[in-house]
């Protein structure tokens, strides 16, 4: 038997941020980045129509991209003062992810942080309050997931924080609040919810749910990606794409991910790549790492029409060109001196990274290191080079 993992309740279309009008409670805290949804006008939406349900609101602005500790050991120290029985994570992943673990701290505010590192182990939450996830970005499905991102600063790592526990109560999914996100955004954002539909299939977690929502949402991103990122104002294809960015966030709910975001994961942390961005570098050569593995590949290839692994794979390199991504690491200004200095600390941290146990292939040391290594001058990955050094 097996049980599916997702928010509780689901809105989804445009418009459909006046949900939050029907919200029974007393209190919400809404946790937010930097200003583009008090810019958009999406904020002061979701403000008024919380005060139509009676509902009184305070705001945590600020929080950074990929975030950290800290700014969740402050955002919960605020929601902890305030005492609400709703957390509201509104715009991109990051608010989210920092809302998911501020919520953590304000139900149990002498947790361990290290200890939630290890997977499952976040204690029961809605003691105090429910979670809603609105997503501005359409990327990490985070609205779904029982995941949270947050970087170590000091240490330079991030850590995906794992537990069901931290899957949404109530997930809105408005095509209309993504309308002004820019191009790169897009474009980085769109390439993660790529990475979960092939990384979800492929993992060694059978699910047949996760299955179709896994290229449900690959034909989804492959027909809408490019128009988004060139016509922002299409609403429905913003739409489409938001329903695939949940489709994919669902789908590795249940199945989990693999060493594509071990890797991507890393460079985040220490050299600030944006994660789709990475993950669309590391997605081919990972695709040609693990075609000894597993023979779910072509399966994903026929969705877009094609037929073979490394036809999918090289679609994903021509979409990736399409919308102006790199192809490479060191387009990021990093010099090989610098790459191979850290090389070994970032594979060691890919190796223990919890998204490594869910891969179809077992990876030694050098195998991600020789993974890295292609994917940071920008060519396709040989097993040769394996045995090379």
């Amino acid at each position: 038997m097996s049980k599916l993992f997702i928010a509780g309740e689901v809105f989804h279309g445009a418009g459909s941020l006046d949900e939050l009008k029907n919200i029974n409670g007393k209190k919400a805290v809404i946790v937010t980045g930097g200003s583009s949804m008090r810019k958009s006008g999406t904020l002061d939406k979701a403000i008024a129509y919380l005060t139509e349900a009676g509902i009184e609101t305070q705001i945590f602005e600020g929080v950074e991209e990929d975030p950290s500790s800290a700014t969740c050991m402050k955002g919960a120290e605020m929601i902890q003062n305030f005492q609400p029985d709703w957390i509201i994570g509104l715009g991109g992943c990051s608010a989210i992810d920092a809302a998911k673990i501020m919520w953590v701290f304000y139900e149990y505010p002498d947790a361990d942080f290290e200890a939630m590192i290890k997977p499952f182990t976040v204690p029961v939450l809605r003691n105090k309050a429910k979670f809603i996830a609105i997503p501005s970005t359409s990327g990490t499905g985070t609205e779904t997931t029982g995941l949270a991102v947050i970087t170590d600063r000091e240490k330079g790592v991030k850590y995906p924080i794992v537990s069901y526990e931290l899957t949404p109560d109530i997930a809105i999914i408005d095509g209309e609040i993504c309308a002004s996100m820019p191009a790169h955004v897009t474009a980085n954002t769109g390439l993660d919810v790529l990475t979960h539909c092939v990384e979800a299939y492929v993992s060694n977690i059978e699910n047949n749910i996760a299955d179709a929502l896994s290229k449900g949402g690959l034909e989804l991103v492959f027909d809408n990606l490019k128009e988004v990122v060139e016509n922002p104002n299409n609403i429905q294809a913003r739409q489409n794409m938001h329903d695939a960015s949940f489709m994919g966030g669902l789908a590795f709910n249940n199945a989990w991910l693999g060493i594509v975001h071990s890797l991507s994961h890393q460079v985040g942390a220490l050299y600030g790549i944006p994660h789709g961005a990475s993950n669309a570098i590391f997605l081919p050569n990972v695709i040609r790492f693990n075609t000894q593995a597993t023979e779910r590949y072509p399966d994903l290839a026929k969705v877009i029409g094609k037929e073979t692994t490394e036809e999918l794979a090289q679609a994903i390199e021509t979409l990736r060109s399409e919308i102006n991504n790199q192809s490479a690491i060191k387009e990021f200004g990093i010099s090989r001196e610098d790459w191979d200095k850290n090389l070994d600390y970032i594979a060691n941290n890919a190796l223990v990274d919890p998204c490594t146990g869910f891969n179809p292939r077992v990876p030694s040391l050098e195998e991600l290191k020789a993974i890295y290594n292609a994917c940071y001058e920008g060519v396709v990955y040989a097993e040769e080079a394996v045995v090379a050094g």
